[in-house]
């Protein structure tokens, strides 16, 4: 049996995209510094114009699900950063907006196979937004860490499911054959055949 486990030095060929909702941009433009300057620190080149992270703008947080996807199915990123914040209002928009924007990017990652990082602040006051986003710490850094530990991760495991199968036969599945219980009822029938 083998252990899989990410890390952050092998990513001198990663590529990654981020999507940043620019609605609520004083956050936004924050988390996206502190992301990028852990990228930049576990040796990714975050110059938009290099090769390996591409940068997409969309107006707000619900809208960052449908890109996130689009560049998920591409196949060509080994992981999406999805930076946003939404800040409770006197409304229940706040509601409706983080629960489809949390459900999207869950379901892209889980469809695609791509690691789509949440990075989405959900807070009450526009103070908490800008504390998890520099003046106590940034969170782009925690969102940046987890998908270098997610993309050098699924690139194990994507490694090893592809050696595993041989010549269209998956040798994961064969060497887990289940053994079925027998029924009593069921031993009689083969004794007596």
């Amino acid at each position: 049996m083998a252990v899989f486990e990410g890390n952050f030095h092998e990513t001198s060929s990663l590529r990654l995209a981020i999507v940043i909702g620019r609605f609520n941009d004083l956050v936004t433009a924050k988390l996206l510094s502190g992301c990028q300057d852990c990228l930049k620190r576990h040796g990714i080149n975050i110059n938009p114009q290099g090769t390996q992270v591409d940068y997409v703008w969309v107006p707000g947080s619900f809208e960052i699900p449908m890109v996130a996807r689009k560049l998920a199915t591409s196949q060509v990123y080994d992981g999406i950063i999805c930076l946003g914040a939404v800040i409770r209002g006197d409304t229940p928009h706040f509601d409706r907006v983080i629960t489809e924007v949390s459900k999207g990017i869950a379901n892209t990652s889980l469809e695609t196979g791509v690691p789509v990082i949440f990075g989405v602040l959900t807070t009450d006051t526009m103070q908490q937004a800008l504390e998890r986003a520099g003046i106590k710490s940034n969170l782009g850094w925690t969102y940046a860490m987890n998908a270098l530990e997610m993309a050098t991760l699924m690139r194990q495991v994507n490694s090893e499911v592809s050696a595993a199968t041989v010549d269209g036969v998956n040798r994961l599945t064969e060497q887990a054959t289940p053994v079925l219980p027998v029924s009593s009822d069921s031993a009689k029938q083969v004794k007596e055949n």
